[in-house]
């Protein structure tokens, strides 16, 4: 239960950023490095309880990589998705006066862009915290976050840059996105991370021990 609760905080400041960074008035580049940068310590936080995932897409590539069991893939991403949700449901309430309309976005590049960037996003996870050619390495958190950050940057002109099914569900409840579009970052996202477990597997099979609960850096080689 420890890790799915860490899932939950993690998820939770995330999305909690997300909302009070781009509710609150923040523009330009506030909003990406904040999102970046409190994903990254969040990762440094609970990577060692839950691997750090704080996001399904990485939850359903961890497992497809086979360092995830069976029996926390549903839980982690449930438990993600709440976080997100609560997440939303404080955002509203400390920034009543808000009143975000939902972006009209093509569907078609916001789809490709939601799928690159998970695929990206989850690759990075994979290769930076799980495999043991990177074993005990520093760098993980920074890793992901720039991703996510280097992300928003990237698409966040053609997408609402989620990257997150528990982001899109978060951003969705608090009127950031439209709800007939969930199913954009659901398709997109959970793709993506799929994908991108089976190219670390393709791309790097030496560097996938036996299945492991966390996805934090390994200690053993």
């Amino acid at each position: 239960m420890k890790k799915y609760v860490m899932e939950l905080i993690g998820t939770f400041f995330l999305v909690f950023t997300i909302g009070m960074s781009v509710l609150a008035g923040g523009s330009g580049v506030i909003p990406p490095l904040a999102i970046g940068s409190i994903l990254m310590v969040m990762i440094y936080a609970g990577g060692h309880i839950s691997g750090g995932h704080f996001n399904p897409a990485v939850t359903l590539g961890v497992w497809i990589r086979g360092n995830l069991e069976n029996k926390d893939l549903l839980p982690y991403m449930l438990f993600q998705i709440a976080g997100g949700a609560i997440a939303a449901v404080f955002v509203l309430f400390m920034s009543p006066a808000a009143a975000p309309q939902p972006r009209n976005l093509s569907m078609v590049p916001e789809l490709l862009a939601e799928y690159l960037f998970t695929f990206a996003l989850v690759f990075v996870v994979l290769n930076s915290a799980t495999s043991k050619d990177n074993a005990g390495n520093s760098f993980y958190g920074l890793a992901i976050g720039f991703t996510v950050l280097a992300g928003a940057f990237a698409v966040g002109g053609v997408a609402s840059a989620a990257f997150n099914p528990a982001v899109a569900f978060g951003i969705s409840i608090m009127g950031m996105s439209a709800w007939s579009k969930i199913w954009v970052y659901l398709v997109a996202n959970l793709l993506g991370g799929a994908t991108a477990g089976w190219a670390f597997k393709g791309l790097a099979p030496e560097a996938a021990p036996p299945p492991r609960v966390s996805a934090a850096p390994q200690t053993n080689p």
